[in-house]
């Protein structure tokens, strides 16, 4: 490894223990859109490989923000609906090797992370 990429995977780490929660679930939706694109790319160029692990990934993170939601407010409810709907999508995705599946559930991580954002604001977050 790299002076420079050790340098950067200490920043990372230091960003990500130092962050506040609302930040941490931005940065999870951060890691789900960029997986979601590598495993897109790979589509494209028929690198299953590629893609089944980076969907894998997606997976990882969504199971993850399931499984850290509060189900005494309402609105986990929502979210775990929505979680369980994308998580059946990815595996759909993966094994159909199917890039429309995975350009529609990124869209779908698009908007959850820009609404995430405005929430933030909102709540003087961010």
């Amino acid at each position: 490894m790299s002076l420079a990429s050790q340098a950067y995977a200490q920043y990372a780490n230091t960003k990500a223990t130092t962050a506040k929660p609302a930040e941490l679930t931005l940065m999870l939706y951060d890691g789900a859109i960029k997986f979601c694109n590598i495993a897109e790319s790979a589509l494209e160029v028929k690198d299953n490989a590629k893609a089944h692990e980076n969907i894998m990934k997606v997976q990882k993170i969504i199971a993850y923000l399931q499984a850290t939601l509060d189900m005494k407010y309402e609105v986990a409810k929502d979210f775990d609906r929505m979680y369980t709907y994308i998580d059946s999508r990815l595996i759909e995705a993966n094994v159909q090797k199917d890039i429309e599946i995975v350009k529609e559930l990124n869209g779908h991580l698009h908007a959850i992370r820009d609404t995430w954002i405005e929430v933030m604001k909102r709540a003087g977050v961010r």
